[in-house]
């Protein structure tokens, strides 16, 4: 499974089309959520076009005042989503993953840049999942928030408070939730100037998403016309091929052990024919 996580910073223009549509072509993206639309409504025109296919499901949070708003993009062919949820700054997806038939939870997040709007919001969300009891939960987005003073890089002397460093903190640990391992820049966001750069933009992921794709890992991709950067995860099944016998050297110490390998051989009948030489 291939999800984009993008703060596109408005979707107002044809090139950020454009670019978003060769985002989606190029990584074989399954799920496609964007933060900061601009939008106060989104049609199937504009949905047809990013996703580059006519068969196309999508769910969308408005923006306010041509400020926040939120899009997620899918085919229902391979993710089937029975539940939607639209709160305070995110979207969540309930539904089935066809191809390996699991449940999985998606949440597209914006988060508020005041610390008491991400309180808000992050109650709202773990009462959220609280409410579940089985599933792969997967959230992402722009949380504006960092998790250590090194995810901040600036030419003044605020780099974020340990009060609001340790809140979030708290609230993934909470959420039962862990980062995964992250593939190239350091940083997701960068003012215009360069005066200043951060990383709020992530994946957090379930043990029981990681149970099941435990080779999941996020690409930080290059930045285009956003200050933001785009979020790759990928998270697929890897097939190493028939388990390798394995034995223990004190085994061939042990007395009864060859006679238990005779007995055994012998009584092993193989299907079909076969023929002795």
């Amino acid at each position: 499974m291939n999800i984009l996580s993008y703060n596109s910073r408005g979707l107002g223009s044809g090139v950020k089309w454009s670019a978003i549509r060769k985002l989606t072509l190029a990584n074989n993206i399954d799920i496609l959520c964007i933060q900061e639309t601009k939008k106060e409504s989104v049609d199937v025109k504009l949905c047809q076009y990013l996703w580059s296919d006519n068969n196309v499901s999508w769910e969308c949070v408005p923006s306010s005042n041509a400020a926040g708003g939120l899009l997620c993009i899918w085919n229902n062919g391979s993710f089937l989503v029975d539940r939607r949820v639209l709160g305070r700054g995110f979207i969540m997806l309930e539904s089935t993953w066809i191809k390996e038939n699991k449940r999985v939870f998606i949440i597209n997040v914006y988060a508020p840049c005041e610390l008491q709007g991400k309180r808000e919001q992050w109650a709202e969300l773990l009462q959220l999942k609280s409410s579940y009891q089985e599933g792969l939960w997967c959230v992402l987005g722009d949380f504006n928030s960092i998790r250590h003073r090194e995810e901040r890089l600036s030419s003044s002397q605020t780099v974020g408070t340990s009060s609001s460093i340790s809140e979030f903190n708290s609230w993934i640990s909470d959420m039962a939730l862990e980062e995964v391992r992250s593939v190239g820049r350091k940083f997701t966001w960068c003012r215009p100037n360069g005066s200043a750069m951060s990383k709020l933009d992530r994946f957090l992921l379930s043990d029981e998403w990681l149970s099941q794709w435990p080779d999941s890992t996020q690409f930080v991709l290059e930045r285009d016309f956003s200050d933001h950067c785009p979020i790759l995860l990928k998270s697929r099944t890897i097939d190493w091929g028939p388990k390798p016998f394995k034995i223990m050297d004190w085994w061939l110490k042990d007395k009864g052990f060859q006679n238990l390998v005779k007995l055994e051989w012998g009584n092993y009948h193989p299907p079909g024919w076969g023929f002795l030489f």
